[in-house]
């Protein structure tokens, strides 16, 4: 599909001139021991900040870091993001310790052409998530900016000042990222290579209702994974024993295997696929080992932690005559090595069958892959940096920080006045 907003490319830039672009990047990445420990939400903005600066652009970053509730704790503090980035870029980055204020203000008003700044944690200003439109307006000031280019796609489903407010104080574009995550997602739901599997996974069914009902209308096969399996299994009346359970899901699932019911007819079990078995321990620990259990042989004090290895199989199997493929959530407590051979298996064949267009989404889900993989993602068509907004796309809403863009088909720019 053609993306429907105007992109960096559609900025008039020229070499020579000092435009100062705002950039809204997603950098909100695991720090271990002050320093960066995944950074594929980094490396997934290089080649729009590489544009930009092959173009002569001076570029100002904005982002958020953690859940610092709107206080300052340096803990969430982004200079050791800016410290890898300048490594990344093999160019210096200028972390400000400052959002609004004049030292961000300086500091930006004396960069030149091909500067980076880097401006303190969004998150640290209460009025970021409140979308407040003075906060807007002193990024705004701050930044001084010809374009503001939104580029964090794991942010754009949450209407803030740094993804929505801001679009009124600069007119605003999307960058590479965003765009490619947009399209190839949209695609895959919209005009899938036949036959579109979904894989679901996580904790919780009702954390994505939205997006299995849609998948339930749109896939051909929709595998259920992971403890959210758990819910389905109660729900068909099998015991689960002491596994994770959402007691509170019954009109959902009443809903969604009346719309499936509708579309397989007889033949609902082969479209929404459950386990056949299971594998569990007794106690929630990386140490208990791995036990297997046909579905009606699960025992009181069993805890499900895994698809079993005879559903790994059944699983596998579909997804090897798979056209596209759309995995979201873990199939099971991946983080347990003994508990984690479901999502391995799942990785391997999808990465072994390179005809097949495997897109990975879900935070868990990718932090997974990119741990699996030695080629950090690259054995996959895409492994997308986003979570809400992933599962919101594919659920067919809308997404804030999207809409409020300029249009593909409007040439018109805001004329916008800095102090």
């Amino acid at each position: 599909m053609a993306f429907f907003k105007q992109t960096v490319k559609d900025l008039p830039l020229i070499r020579g001139d000092h435009t100062r672009v705002l950039v809204r990047v997603d950098y909100n990445v695991p720090l271990k021991d002050g320093k960066v420990s995944d950074d594929l939400r980094i490396r997934a903005s290089l080649p729009t900040l590489e544009y930009l600066l092959e173009h002569g652009c001076s570029l100002v970053l904005i982002s958020h870091l953690g859940r610092p509730d709107g206080e300052r704790k340096l803990e969430y503090s982004l200079e050791p993001v800016a410290k890898y980035l300048s490594k990344l870029l093999k160019k210096d980055v200028t972390f400000v310790d400052d959002i609004v204020g004049d030292l961000a203000y300086q500091t930006v008003k004396k960069s030149k052409n091909g500067d980076i700044i880097m401006l303190q944690n969004l998150r640290f200003d209460p009025g970021e998530e409140e979308n407040d439109a003075k906060f807007a307006k002193g990024i705004a000031r701050v930044a001084r900016a010809d374009y503001f280019v939104q580029d964090g796609f794991a942010v754009v489903h949450r209407a803030h000042a740094s993804t929505d407010a801001i679009t009124n104080e600069i007119p605003g574009v999307a960058g590479f990222l965003l765009e490619r995550e947009y399209t190839t997602i949209s695609d895959a739901m919209e005009a899938p290579k036949r036959p579109f599997v979904a894989v679901l996974g996580g904790a919780k069914v009702s954390d994505k209702i939205q997006v299995v009902e849609r998948f339930v209308k749109l896939a051909d096969t929709v595998l259920i994974g992971g403890a959210m399996a758990n819910t389905f299994l109660k729900y068909k009346g099998a015991s689960v024993g002491k596994s994770k359970v959402e007691d509170d899901q019954q009109a959902t699932l009443d809903g969604i295997y009346a719309a499936a019911k509708a579309k397989a007819g007889d033949r609902v079990d082969d479209y929404v696929v459950t386990p056949v078995d299971v594998a569990v321990a007794q106690e929630f620990s990386d140490k208990a080992p791995r036990e297997l259990r046909k579905i009606g042989e699960v025992k009181d004090d069993d805890i499900a932690l895994d698809i079993g290895d005879e559903t790994i199989e059944k699983f596998c199997k579909v997804l090897e005559g798979a056209g596209t493929v759309i995995w979201n959530g873990p199939l099971g407590m991946a983080e347990f090595p003994n508990f984690a051979h479901g999502s391995a298996r799942v990785a391997l064949t999808l990465a072994t069958h390179p005809k097949v267009t495997s897109i990975v989404g879900g935070g868990d889900t990718a932090d997974f892959v990119l741990k699996w993989d030695v080629k950090k993602g690259g054995s996959f068509t895409h492994v997308s940096t986003g979570g809400g907004a992933g599962l919101d796309l594919m659920a067919g809403k809308k997404l804030p920080g999207v809409e409020c863009l300029l249009d593909a088909d409007t040439r018109r720019r805001k004329e916008i006045k800095l102090n």
